[in-house]
């Protein structure tokens, strides 16, 4: 069997979920027995997410802050030997890890290059990932997948870049920030660029709701009120969304990766440590707009993506300059080289 094991929530949005799920797509394609793969997840919320893709998942009823906590459950579940599993939480601990090796291999998605992991291999996928620093924690006995060539990103994007033409003019900007986005930072910016930075101008707002996002009521109450603001709640399609507009507001995380792809011109921000890496590294290398850390000061930040987006409306070769500069970014084959990664794994156990 091939385990992937991730939670998602309000807190914790749903990158993690979703992240795995276009890992294990990839995989069912590749196994000659789909159904030899299972998610994991600590609670329902989580299982409904993956549930609404087709995805089988075992719910272990358990706290996804304490994996520990969950190993009883995970015996009782999980039988004999010769197991796959792909992590991705930041609830790991070495305990817990060594206690899956009892079932099998095991595999960590890791972006925090802090730590090194009793784990068969590591994925970090960030751009600026450091092969120095996991060489200096891991050594050579653990495998180390890292940098660009491993980001997992849908095929769905990969099959619209073909399409995505760059336009004269801004008629639609997305604005992203997460599953979760418990602290409404989506309304905040909306706020910024309907009554502030873009106001009077002909433009549309489509806002993408996540599963996980406590202040939907909120956002459908403002969006109500406007004549151009549009709430996308649980996208299938977010390849098409994104070709459909022609700037986007985002956070950091695999958002950031599936625009570049596409080449959809963008101003990035974090709004938790695990984000600051590559945002700053985008703004820095002019890959793309950096507004800041939301986190530390929101009002810069917010006052910064509306001074950008007020900035790439009325410059189309800014627009096209960032355009080239994100699709050299990645290849968009990182999830089918992690399956590959997975299913040698399995074959060899």
């Amino acid at each position: 069997m091939y385990y992937f094991r991730a939670d998602g929530s309000a807190v914790t949005g749903a990158g993690h979920l979703m992240r795995c799920l276009t890992v294990a797509q990839e995989l069912q394609k590749r196994i000659e027995h789909p159904e030899e793969l299972c998610f994991l997840c600590a609670e329902q919320a989580s299982a409904e997410l993956l549930q609404s893709w087709n995805m089988p998942v075992k719910i272990l009823g358990t706290d996804p802050a304490d994996l520990e906590g969950e190993l009883s459950a995970l015996e009782g579940l999980i039988r004999g030997s010769g197991h796959v599993f792909l992590v991705d939480s930041y609830a790991v601990t070495d305990a817990y890890l060594q206690a899956l090796h009892r079932f099998g291999r095991v595999y960590l998605l890791d972006d925090m290059q802090q730590h090194a992991f009793p784990v068969d291999g590591v994925i970090n996928y960030n751009l600026f990932a450091s092969r120095e620093k996991y060489r200096e924690l891991y050594g050579s006995s653990t495998g180390q997948y890292l940098g660009a060539a491993y980001v997992p990103v849908r095929q769905q994007f990969c099959e619209a870049a073909a399409q995505y033409i760059l336009q004269d003019d801004v008629t639609d900007i997305l604005i992203t920030t997460g599953g979760g986005d418990k602290d409404n930072i989506a309304g905040e910016i909306l706020r910024e660029l309907c009554e502030h930075s873009l106001a009077g101008k002909n433009i549309r707002y489509h806002l993408v709701v996540g599963r996980f996002n406590p202040n939907r009521e909120k956002l459908e109450q403002y969006a109500s009120e406007q004549n151009n603001v549009v709430l996308h709640c649980d996208v299938k399609d977010m390849a098409g969304l994104m070709t459909a507009c022609q700037l986007a507001v985002t956070a950091g995380g695999t958002t950031i990766y599936e625009l570049s792809v596409l080449g959809v011109p963008f101003v990035c921000f974090s709004y938790a440590e695990n984000q600051e890496g590559l945002t700053e590294w985008l703004g820095k290398q002019k890959k793309a707009g950096y507004a800041g850390k939301w986190h530390y000061t929101p009002e810069e930040t917010r006052k910064a993506i509306g001074s950008w987006c007020r900035n790439v409306c009325e410059n189309r070769e800014l627009r096209q300059r960032t355009y080239e500069a994100e699709r050299t970014l990645i290849d968009g084959q990182g999830a089918a080289r992690i399956a590959e990664i997975l299913q040698t794994a399995g074959i060899e156990e």
